[in-house]
């Protein structure tokens, strides 16, 4: 489903404050002005103490920098990616056989990229301090040739998939009436973009047929699901493919060389994702691997001999293969712990494998599938720390008072040089059609190493646990994830490993949500919590949102334009507790943010201090919805290691704890 891993990417690309979620406010929300020019952040000249320091500065593990995205070119010669190593997000070209990478963008950096089906040119996004109103731009492999496209506007574009030619390729956009996403199709070389498909709500190409005029489109229903279609451009008709009566999620598809059927993940009649084949001939889906756990990525070969997925494993990416020539799996390569993303090259058995884990802060190997070649393409950089002193997670599971089983990952401090028993930050991922999964993360390893355990929990409402847990939290149980967080701290506070009596509590985007509706809701519970860009008020936030997320908000939390659901989020949105929070918080946002603007993290701010609570805002001038530049992130995490150790490690003589 690419409008919801794009969502996924993009933040990726842009930042690592944030990884997902909530919703994008209208494009004529103007944020207003902020009378307290203190709460603007002070940018100042980066230093990173020495190497070898223990604990190493917070700004090291920041600038630990490997792949954000990366894609092989279609002959699998080179592979593009994306690093912030230079500070912002930016364009390199690596030969896949390794060897030197060769930066080719600059300035402020790039949103996304794709591949020409020449190999010799991309595509580049980018949109403007965050906005995430993207502009097209045709780029040689080289950066030495650059063409316009189609230029950054007011409208929301996603880019779709080429044709095989490269002379033209599909995107979506809310250019016609700002409101709904339609489908385009582009010419290279010019000329104004033709609408193939008027859409309601969100509509957008996925994959198109080899050799043919048929574009597999998804149509957003719901967080976690999609139905799909058929959009014929001979003729502009599009039919319904997949539309089950209850909503399931179809991604990750690959057509086969002839164009006669394609390859998917779908949980279609199903709790977990499983692989499947669909003919178009036959009008029938097969499922081929149906494991208790999800398929995520698919991949075919370009002669469609070899097929690849990878399944999760609590949060962790297993990697499977079969030969179908020979009906016989795959000898697979052996690939670090981590989170894995896989893709053949269009014309080439050669596989990029994308890596993150607890010690990769992103990297690939290349994998000729023919002759069975390995090589690593890139190798991402630790900013001078010793990646023995990273932390692999542990899986915990543990009931909540309801009975429902909740998950999480414990990052737990060495005991080498830690006391027996750590405090613990809470992480709450973003989505909430989101997980929290063993990739590397900065903030994390810092805490870990600066003796604070690090648990990352998956309350009900997440993914890779089942569609049926995915959507405990639809509508009217949207409280009953926030009171999950509370069964979480009685769940840490009965470890005897752990020093549950100092929790604090952290999240972004939903996460920011669940921060600022659990401080106010159950405000005995946490000892300090760090809020970004978090919603504040679901009413303005569900009746602004963009397109696509109103037709899966209606699903998710219910139609906002109905007064029950109005009445309901006027009574349970986090602004209308606020003057209960009474611990210490630390709250960021980015004065761009198209998705939750930035008033939604005013109105907090204001409500807590004007009740004698104790805020340090961060609220960034030339950011969007997460940081995206170097000199800001610095400044962010200096402030969130202060807050952490002051609020955490420093509090134990402080108080007693509960």
């Amino acid at each position: 489903m690419k409008q919801i891993a794009l969502r996924i990417a993009l933040l990726a690309v842009s930042t690592s404050v944030v990884v997902s979620g909530c919703n994008e406010a209208d494009p004529g929300t103007v944020p207003s002005e902020w009378g307290y020019p203190e709460d603007t952040p002070k940018v100042e000249p980066v230093t990173i103490g020495l190497a070898g320091e223990k604990p190493a500065d917070v700004v090291r593990y920041l600038m630990a920098a490997g792949v954000l995205q990366a894609k092989i070119s279609p002959n699998g010669e080179r592979v593009a990616y994306a690093s912030r190593v230079t500070g912002e997000p930016q364009l390199w070209i690596v030969d896949s056989h390794g060897g030197a990478s060769q930066q080719i963008t600059f300035g402020s950096g790039i949103s996304g990229f794709y591949w020409a089906p020449d190999s010799r040119n991309l595509i580049v996004a980018r949109d403007s301090e965050g906005n995430e109103r993207q502009g097209f731009y045709l780029l040689s492999d080289d950066g030495a040739r650059e063409k316009e496209l189609l230029p950054q506007s007011d409208a929301y574009r996603q880019f779709g998939a080429f044709s095989d030619d490269g002379e033209r390729f599909l995107f979506s956009s809310t250019e016609r009436n700002g409101l709904d996403y339609d489908i385009y199709v582009a010419n290279i070389g010019g000329g104004k973009p033709t609408m193939t498909h008027a859409g309601e709500f969100g509509f957008f190409p996925e994959a198109w047929q080899p050799g043919g005029d048929l574009v597999l489109v998804s149509e957003v229903r719901g967080e976690d699901a999609n139905d799909v279609h058929i959009l014929d451009l001979s003729s502009g008709e599009m039919t319904p493919l997949f539309q089950p009566d209850v909503a399931a999620l179809h991604a990750s598809f690959d057509w086969r060389p002839d164009g006669k059927g394609f390859y998917l993940a779908t949980n279609q009649d199903r709790e977990f994702s499983a692989l499947a084949y669909y003919s178009l001939k036959d009008d029938k889906l097969t499922f081929i691997a149906t494991p208790e756990a999800d398929v995520e990525d698919v991949s075919l070969s370009p002669d469609g001999q070899y097929l690849l997925w990878t399944t999760n494993h609590e949060g962790y990416s297993w990697l499977q293969g079969r030969d179908l020539a020979n009906d016989a799996d795959l000898s697979l390569p052996d690939l670090p712990d981590g989170v894995y993303s896989i893709s053949f090259a269009e014309a080439a058995p050669i596989v990029l494998l994308g890596v993150s884990g607890p010690a990769i802060p992103g990297d690939t190997w290349v994998w000729n599938i023919a002759t069975g070649e390995l090589v690593r393409a890139t190798e991402s950089t630790l900013a001078g720390l010793d990646p023995a002193t990273f932390v692999t997670p542990v899986s915990l599971r543990y009931p909540a008072q309801d009975g429902v089983e909740l998950q999480g990952l414990l990052y737990l401090p060495s005991a080498d040089y830690c006391p027996e028993r750590s405090p613990v930050a809470v992480n709450v991922h973003g989505g909430p059609a989101s997980q929290s999964r063993p990739r590397f993360n900065a903030s994390t390893q810092y805490l870990v190493n600066v003796c604070i355990a690090v648990f990352d929990v998956n309350v009900r409402g997440s993914t890779g646990f089942g569609k049926t847990y995915a959507r405990l939290d639809n509508q009217e149980k949207r409280l009953d994830s926030v009171r999950d967080l509370v069964d979480t701290a009685g769940f840490l506070r009965d470890q005897e490993f752990l020093d549950g009596e100092r929790l604090g509590v952290s999240g972004a985007s939903y996460g920011g949500y669940m921060v600022n509706a659990v401080l106010g809701a159950y405000p005995d519970v946490f000892d300090a919590g760090i809020s970004v860009v978090g919603v504040s008020d679901w009413v303005r936030a569900l009746e602004e949102a963009a397109p696509f997320l109103k037709a899966s908000d209606r699903i998710e939390y219910g139609d906002i334009r109905e007064e029950r659901w109005k009445e309901f989020y006027r009574v349970n949105s986090p602004i209308n507790t606020a003057h209960h929070i009474r611990v210490p918080m630390m709250v960021s946002h980015g004065v761009n943010d198209p998705r939750d603007p930035v008033t939604e993290s005013d109105r907090i701010v204001k409500t807590i201090r004007e009740n004698g609570g104790e805020v340090t805002y961060m609220r960034f001038p030339d950011e969007g919805h997460g940081l995206r530049k170097q000199a800001n992130r610095v400044a962010f995490y200096r402030e969130m290691a202060k807050f952490m150790d002051e609020h955490l490690v420093g509090a134990e003589a402080a108080d007693g704890g509960h």
